[in-house]
């Protein structure tokens, strides 16, 4: 199916160069993604729109973090007949105020003329979703993936490193030949990435428990051992990748806990972050 890139213009710290949307004309046009409200992308939804002679039918939204979720309100007084659609987060949801529709994980949504359906994919974000067109072979992917960085796991938000990897796994089994992400270019080769990314953790992993035999025992030990060129303004988002990989390892009895304070476990039963022996 075509997808058309619409750029949701707004760049940031956390954003990179900003998001992209994704526009599916057909039969009911779907747009990807609501983007943050911003009058440039709503005009560039519209002009899309128009060259085609189609109305905006529906907009999937990958999870409700706001760069994907806060622009749905525009997008709702824009185009009122619009449907919107998202994986429910219960605490989250209604801070974007539109007409939500539950999705579920396995549903097929009509798009343009074809058919999407449902991934859910934690881990990023508990309610984060990807729309798999099987046809094309092709991997909405939202905030899975992006080429050239890594995934934030934000504890905080309900971050998961467990569930980040076992999203891998299941996007690794469908075997997609492209990936189009909600951040950066589209990823070519999403098999090399994916498994990129699965060793990264490793390897973050492997770091978080060093620094805990190195006798570091709060967060912020942790983060100034693990990254020690890292700019101050980036060090809480740092602790938050550090305490998901904590919370994982606090779950398979590998780290004890007391207070602000972790330790590891000695003589754990050895595992990899498949769960499987090594």
């Amino acid at each position: 199916m075509e997808a058309i890139e619409i750029f949701a213009h707004n760049p940031g710290p956390m954003t990179g160069a900003g998001n992209h949307t994704y526009l599916i004309p057909g039969r009911r046009t779907v747009l990807i993604d609501a983007g943050t409200g911003d009058p440039r992308h709503l005009d560039a939804v519209d002009r899309e729109l128009s060259a085609r002679g189609r109305r905006l039918d529906a907009v999937l939204v990958t999870h409700a973090h706001g760069d994907h979720a806060s622009g749905a309100g525009a997008l709702a007084a824009r185009w009122p007949e619009a449907a919107f659609f998202k994986y429910p987060s219960p605490a989250r949801d209604g801070k974007y105020p539109a007409p939500w529709q539950p999705l579920a994980d396995g549903d097929r949504v009509r798009a343009g003329d074809g058919l999407l359906t449902v991934v859910h994919t934690p881990g990023h974000a508990p309610d984060h979703v990807a729309f798999w067109d099987e046809a094309a072979a092709t991997l909405f992917c939202g905030d899975l993936a992006v080429l050239g960085s890594t995934v934030v796991i934000l504890w905080s938000h309900g971050g998961s490193v467990t569930q980040y990897l076992a999203s891998l796994e299941r996007v690794l089994a469908l075997a997609p030949q492209r990936m189009l992400p909600a951040h950066g270019p589209v990823i070519e080769d999403p098999r090399a990435l994916l498994l990129a990314y699965r060793a990264h953790r490793q390897a973050r992993e492997d770091q978080v428990l060093d620094a805990l035999a190195r006798g570091c025992g709060t967060i912020p030990e942790m983060v100034a051992v693990i990254y020690p060129d890292l700019q101050e303004a980036l060090r809480p988002m740092a602790g938050e990748s550090v305490h998901a990989h904590l919370v994982k390892l606090l779950d398979e009895g590998r780290v004890a806990q007391d207070g602000e304070r972790f330790a590891p476990v000695r003589d754990p039963l050895p595992r990899s972050l498949s769960g499987e022996a090594r």
